[in-house]
């Protein structure tokens, strides 16, 4: 049944994708889990399955789920102005052909999921380097944020849609309303319940070697872009709500089954 799904995958290997690591579910059974070539073509080392991955994006999910346990406690409206808890965001301005100018309209909680509260995706922006330099590196997440507010906002909030550090803000916000660090939280009420043991936001130095390796295709070939470079990752203290996650396929399909059984909401 799934012998094109394999081919078509194995086709990856011969574009110079180092690897991949499939699975497919159905009403909550395995269908498929395929995977080949490497996770270090350097070193030769095959795919086995039990790979962790930087998942990037994927953290996003994840960050929505933990703010939005905290929304089904009644710990906040998505209504309520980010402002109401994260102070910093009370005075945004925007930018314009002009120059900045104050914003008109302010930041809601449900801007944040939707992705239209006016941030951007600009991880090396004035603020955010200062933020760097400030804290000698650490760039904790609810810290960070005092630094991002004092950038320009794109555009008003609620006016539109741009992919951007929103879900970053959300986990700042979960460390506020919980009172927990955002890492911590996910492990406590997340990662724990579903038995997701190979993910984190904050991985410990001594756990570095077991992620695999990142490539990217670039000047005509594919190249080795180290395990831990990320660009959303701010500083070591910095957990990203959205792409700082670090787990396997498995674990991912732990939490995905969490969502859908309502193990974790």
């Amino acid at each position: 049944m799934f012998e094109r799904t394999k081919q078509f995958c194995d086709s990856f290997l011969e574009m110079g994708v180092p690897g991949f690591d499939l699975a497919i579910y159905k009403d909550g059974e395995p269908a498929l889990r395929y995977g080949n070539g490497c996770s270090d073509i350097e070193n030769k080392v095959k795919i086995q399955g039990n790979e962790r991955y930087n998942i990037y994006s994927c953290s996003k999910l994840i960050t929505c789920a933990a703010a939005l346990q905290l929304w089904e406690r009644g710990a906040f409206s998505l209504e309520d102005r980010l402002s109401d808890y994260m102070p910093e965001f009370a005075d945004m301005t925007t930018r314009t052909d002009g120059g900045a100018r104050r914003a008109e309209k302010p930041i809601l909680i449900r801007h944040l999921f939707e992705m239209t509260a006016g941030f951007s995706y600009e991880t090396e922006s004035p603020q955010l380097m200062k933020c760097r330099e400030e804290t000698g590196g650490r760039c904790q997440t609810r810290e960070a944020m005092k630094y991002l507010a004092r950038e320009p906002l794109l555009f008003e909030p609620g006016d539109r849609w741009e992919y951007s550090l929103c879900h970053d803000v959300l986990a700042a916000l979960v460390e506020v309303i919980s009172g927990e660090r955002f890492a911590d939280y996910v492990k406590r009420h997340i990662f724990d319940i579903a038995g997701m043991k190979d993910s984190t936001f904050m991985l410990p130095e001594e756990e570095s070697d077991t992620i695999a390796a990142q490539y990217a295709y670039a000047e005509g070939r594919v190249i080795n872009i180290g395990k831990h470079i990320t660009p959303y990752k701010l500083g070591r203290e910095y957990a990203s709500g959205g792409a700082g996650g670090i787990s396997t396929v498995d674990d991912y399909i732990k939490f995905l089954e969490g969502l859908r059984t309502g193990l974790l909401l």
